[in-house]
C-alpha cells in the first residue's frame, strides 16, 4: 500500500467529530452588509444606516476615480524602469475609499503597503507614496501630520502598533480611534492575533480593517481559515462585521460605526471588507500562475466604480459633464504623476548614515568616511 492510499484510509476510518465540538456555524453563509448593488440600486441596512447627500456621493466617485488612476500610472511607471516595485490595489478602491472617508480627523491610520486610497483620503500626496518605491526616501511624509503611519512591510506587524497606540488613546483620555489595514493573508500571523488579544482585554479603540481579496499572493483565503475571518473576533470578545468590499458606501456606513463604537467605549471591532484583488500582488508577481481567469472576469461585474456610476445615472445626480471632467482631471493627476516620478532627485547615498543612532557613534561616522573615500575613487574615471 503506498503513503497516499494509507492515509487516504486512515481519513476514511477516522471517526466523525462529535456534534459537541464541531465549528458552529462553518456551513451557514456569511452575513454581507450591502447598501449599493453590483448594479447600482440603493438598499436600506437598518443596522448600518447611511444619510448621504449627492454632493458626497459625486465626491466618493472622483476619490475612486482618481485614486484608481493614479495606481495604474503607478502600475505603467514600474514596468518602464521608474519603480523598483508596486503593489496595486486594483479592485480594493471602495474598501479603501470608503473606510478612508469615516475616519475623523483625529483618528489615526495605520496601513500596510497597499493602502493607496487611504492614504488619498488622508492628504498624502501620491508622489510621497511612490518615492518610497523608487527608492528616493522612507515615506516622505510626517505621520503625525497625516494622522496616517508610514508604510509598513512587515506583514502583520502595523495591528500591533495600532493596538499600542489605541491603548495609549484610552490613558490620554482623547476622542479619538485608531484604524488598522491588513489583508487575509495577515490574518495567519502572530502579531494579527496578539493584536487582536490586547485590544481585546484593554478594550481598545481600535478597529481592525481585513481586506480579504481571497488571495495572499498565490494562497486562497479557503487554505487559511474554515470560517470566514469576521466570525473570529468572536474568539477574542468583540464584535465581527462582513461587508461588501466593492461597496463604497456599505464600507463607508460599516467603517463609520465602527469607529463610533470604539471611540465611545465600546472597544474594538473587526470588518472584514469581502473584495477581490484583480491585479498581482506586486508587480513581480504573475497571477496567471495560480488563478483561473473566468474568476476574474466574475469579479468584473461588481466593479466599485461602474456600480456607483450607474446609481449617479440612475438617479439623475451626475450628467456627462461631470464624468467628463472627472476623466479629465485623472488625466491632469496622471500627467503629474509620471513627470513627478520622472524628475525625483536621487538622494545622497551618505544619508543612510544618518540617524542610525539619537546620537553620534563613532563606528558609524569610521563608515561613513570609508564610503564617501570609495565613492570619491569613481570620481573623473572612466569606468563607473
Amino acid at each position: 500500500m503506498t503513503v497516499k492510499s494509507t492515509a487516504r484510509a486512515r481519513k476514511k476510518a477516522a471517526p466523525g467529530v462529535p456534534d459537541n465540538l464541531r465549528i458552529k456555524g462553518t456551513d451557514a453563509p456569511p452575513e454581507l452588509v450591502q447598501l449599493l448593488t453590483p448594479e447600482g440600486e440603493r438598499v436600506e441596512n437598518p443596522e448600518f444606516p447611511l444619510a448621504i447627500t449627492a454632493d458626497e456621493l459625486r465626491a466618493l466617485y472622483r476619490d475612486l476615480v482618481l485614486v484608481r488612476r493614479f495606481d495604474a500610472e503607478a502600475t505603467s511607471l514600474q514596468r518602464q524602469g521608474e519603480l523598483g516595485l508596486w503593489a496595486s490595489l486594483l479592485g480594493q478602491e471602495a474598501a479603501q475609499v470608503g473606510s478612508g472617508r469615516a475616519m475623523r480627523p483625529g483618528d489615526y491610520a495605520f496601513p500596510t503597503y497597499r493602502e493607496h486610497g487611504v492614504a488619498w483620503c488622508r492628504d498624502v500626496d501620491p508622489l510621497n507614496l511612490l518615492g518610497m518605491f523608487r527608492g528616493v526616501n522612507h515615506g516622505g511624509w510626517d505621520p503625525n501630520e497625516k494622522n496616517f503611519h508610514l508604510y509598513t512591510i512587515v506583514i502583520g506587524a502595523q495591528t500591533l502598533h495600532a493596538t499600542g497606540y489605541a491603548m495609549g488613546i484610552t490613558k490620554d483620555g482623547a476622542d479619538d480611534a485608531v484604524i488598522a489595514y491588513f489583508g487575509d493573508g495577515a490574518s495567519s500571523q502572530g502579531d494579527v492575533s496578539e493584536a487582536f488579544t490586547f485590544a481585546s482585554v484593554y478594550n481598545a479603540p481600535v478597529v481592525f480593517f481585513c481586506q480579504n481579496n481571497q488571495w495572499a499572493i498565490s494562497e486562497p483565503t479557503t487554505v487559511q481559515t474554515r470560517i470566514p475571518l469576521y466570525r473570529r473576533a468572536a474568539g477574542f470578545g468583540f464584535p465581527g462585521v462582513r461587508v461588501d468590499g466593492n461597496d463604497v458606501l456599505a464600507c463607508l456606513a460599516v467603517t463609520r460605526w465602527a469607529l463610533d463604537h470604539a471611540r465611545n467605549g465600546g472597544g474594538p471591532v473587526l470588518i472584514e471588507a469581502f473584495t477581490y484583488r484583480m491585479g498581482a500582488h506586486t508587480t513581480s508577481d504573475d497571477p496567471t500562475r495560480y488563478r483561473l481567469s473566468e474568476e476574474t472576469e466574475a469579479w468584473k461585474a461588481k466593479d466599485p466604480i461602474t456600480r456607483l456610476k450607474a446609481h449617479l445615472e440612475q438617479q439623475g445626480l451626475a450628467d456627462e459633464a461631470f464624468f467628463a471632467g472627472i476623466e479629465a482631471e485623472s488625466e491632469e493627476l496622471g500627467l503629474r504623476v509620471r513627470e513627478g516620478v520622472r524628475s525625483m532627485p536621487d538622494p545622497d547615498p551618505t544619508l543612510i548614515f544618518d540617524h542610525v543612532y539619537a546620537e553620534p557613534h563613532a563606528l558609524v561616522e569610521e563608515e561613513r568616511a570609508e564610503y564617501e573615500a570609495y565613492a570619491a575613487s569613481f570620481e573623473g574615471g572612466e569606468n563607473h
